[in-house]
């Protein structure tokens, strides 16, 4: 039986998201963003988010434990809200508090529907620094 996903969205400061990478690379989870980038990008003082999408089982790595596949809400140094994704562990993102209220997790979950990827936002900044 397939575990149940949590329909919740959790909210970290920058410390916990940047430990929760990497534990993410220590798995060797295909859905992460690199430490150093997040340290180098993300405002230090910021609350980021995650909201578990998909249940990620690796059946070609049967090694690899399962994981919740989260869409993340990150505050970058620019001020702007940009989405990635991160795979978490379960056990792992239910140690996170649950600290928000239900109408916070509705505005959160349609800020991550209207923000820009965190590739697209990599490109403008590329395409802003060369003009």
């Amino acid at each position: 039986m397939a575990p149940t996903l949590p329909r919740t969205v959790r909210a970290v400061d920058t410390a916990q998201l940047l430990d929760l990478a990497q534990e993410a690379a220590i798995y060797g989870f295909s859905q992460r963003l690199p430490v150093d980038w997040l340290r180098e990008h993300l405002a230090a003082e910021a609350t980021h988010y995650l909201f578990p999408t998909l249940v990620q089982r690796l059946t070609h790595r049967p090694e690899t434990p399962l994981q919740w596949r989260c869409r993340q809400l990150l505050t970058v140094s620019t001020g702007q809200q940009i989405w990635g994704l991160l795979d978490v562990l379960p056990d792992t993102f239910d140690k996170i508090p649950e600290s928000l209220d239900t109408a916070s997790k509705k505005d959160i979950v349609s800020r991550i529907e209207r923000a820009v990827k965190v590739r697209e936002w990599m490109e403008r900044m590329v395409a802003d620094s060369g003009s």
